[in-house]
Formats: C-alpha cells, structure tokens, sequence
C-alpha cells in the first residue's frame, strides 16, 4: 500500500470518517479493521515503506499465525477441509485422499501456504481420481 494511501487509512481510524472520491462530504463510519500481511511491518517501517503511527493504530491485538511449513501436522484436516468445502461447493461427491497422497503433501514446501494447499487440492479434486493417489499428486500438484 502506498505510503499516500497509508495516511488516507490513518486518518479514517483516527477521525472515524471517510470521503468519497471526488466528494468533499465526510461520512461518519464505526469500523474494526483485520489486517493481515506476509511481511515484518517492523522491518518495513525501517525501511520507510510502512508508517509507524499506521503500525500503532493497527497493532491492538496481533496475532503470529505460523507457515504451514511449520505445522504439517495440520495438513491431513486441512486436506479434508478444503475436499468436503470443494465438493460442497461444486455439488460433487467428496474425493478421498490415499494416506500416501496425504503423506506426500506433507512433505511439500509450501511457500504459498495454506491458499497454495486450497489450489492444490482443488486441481486433485477436478483432475485425480476417485481416491486421490500419491501418483495424482505427483501427476498434477505442479510442485
């Protein structure tokens, strides 16, 4: 985010008020912002890419969430997660996934996280078998 657009979103959390562009009216807003990033806002604000007043108004309750790289034990729920909400969403029968399939994306680096494993796991639902395989997952996981 620009610096510019840092301050304009400053100024909303410290004024509660926004203006349409191109308006000169203000509108009164009530609002609670979650904020994620993949970055050390830290070594950002070092670095002048990041303001710090931003970082203090943002910074109420933080929260470190670890890379999925870091808990590969989370990967067999989150598999069957992302199968049954695949499935329900397409109106298709849920696929399952052979232990050594399972195995095999645990082993993955996964520099995409959890949305690269959601990707991955739809492309084995559209493109594998009935029972994901690890071959599946060799064939079409692109890792």
């Amino acid at each position: 985010m620009s610096l510019s657009a840092q301050a304009k979103v400053l100024r909303a959390l410290q004024e509660n008020k926004i203006s349409r562009v191109g308006s000169d009216k203000d509108i009164k807003v009530n609002v609670r912002v979650v904020a994620a990033t993949n970055k050390s806002l830290k070594k950002e604000i070092e670095e002048g890419r990041f303001r710090e007043d931003l970082y203090h108004r943002l910074a109420v309750i933080l929260i470190q969430v670890p890379a999925l790289n870091d808990r590969r034990e989370d990967i067999p729920l989150l598999v069957q997660f992302f199968a049954d909400k695949i499935a329900n969403e397409q109106g298709n029968p849920v696929k399952e996934f052979s232990e050594d399939a399972i195995k095999l994306l645990q082993q993955y680096d996964w520099t995409g996280n959890i949305r690269e494993l959601r990707n991955v796991v739809e492309r084995l639902i559209i493109l594998g078998e009935r029972i994901v395989s690890e071959n599946d997952i060799k064939l079409f996981a692109n890792k």
